[in-house]
């Protein structure tokens, strides 16, 4: 029979609705069962759980800054026309408007450009923490949820072999040892999985953020020197084709 899925407790989905799983868990609830511990292991986990939550924040804020980027360009834009129609319209004014109205023309699009290498970075952060980062915890729960099992599976067979013994002992600890035995397989592989994820999510990570902390910090830096030349071979470096200016919002960038 498969395991039923019963409950969420402690940060971990708990797979088997059995008494012993209950019990153990309970029992580290109020401090008294015994529960192995891989520290190595658990410091990993929880240094990506903290990892993840930072990267939650920049997540958030990067979408900010797009949103804010986004309304400066329909203001710029706006104004820059504004200007132009002025420019028509007043001829002792005719020129001073005029440079005014080009100016803000190129300032939207630069800003376009910026807003297409923002855009690019939030997309790959986003990437990497509901998708990347979260399949590892996906593994992690499903790891605690095995260790969990494990040991109220071993405490079970210890109390079996401690306890008073009749006719029916002998049949009961080898139907505890049989289950014990597969919930220590599962324990073991899982933790194996949970290794290696971690290990292939460090390095992308470190891979992933070094080409978008170069991008964003390339991008702003030539928006704020107004070097429209910068901005443009910036975005040709890390492949982001702009959408074309009548786009609708949010996005200004297609990936290749």
């Amino acid at each position: 029979m498969k395991p039923a899925l019963c409950l969420v407790a402690m940060g971990a989905l708990v797979m088997d609705s059995s008494p012993q799983c209950t019990k153990q868990l309970l029992s580290e609830r109020f401090g008294r069962g015994s529960r192995t511990v891989d520290l190595e292991l658990e410091l990993q986990i929880e240094l990506l759980r903290e990892t993840k939550r930072k990267y939650e924040s920049v997540l958030q804020l990067g979408r900010a800054l797009t949103a804010h980027l986004y309304s400066l360009l329909q203001t710029q834009h706006a104004l820059g026309d504004a200007f132009a129609d002025l420019s028509q319209k007043s001829p002792e004014l005719q020129e001073e408007f005029g440079y005014n109205a080009e100016t803000q023309k190129l300032l939207c699009k630069n800003g376009e450009t910026l807003l297409g290498a923002v855009n690019f970075f939030v997309s790959s952060i986003n990437t990497l923490v509901t998708k990347t980062m979260e399949d590892t915890l996906m593994t992690v729960k499903q790891y605690e949820a095995a260790r969990l099992e494990y040991d109220a599976y071993r405490t079970d067979l210890e109390e079996l072999s401690l306890g008073p013994r009749d006719a029916g002992t002998h049949g009961r600890l080898e139907s505890a040892q049989a289950t014990f035995q597969a919930h220590r397989d599962k324990y073991e592989k899982l933790r194996g999985d949970v290794a290696i994820k971690l290990k292939f999510l460090e390095e992308n990570k470190i891979k992933v953020m070094h080409k978008q902390l170069l991008l964003f910090h390339n991008a702003v830096s030539a928006y704020f020197a107004g070097n429209q030349k910068q901005l443009e071979q910036t975005l040709q470096q890390f492949n982001i084709k702009l959408r074309p200016p009548g786009a609708e919002k949010p996005s200004w960038l297609e990936e290749q």
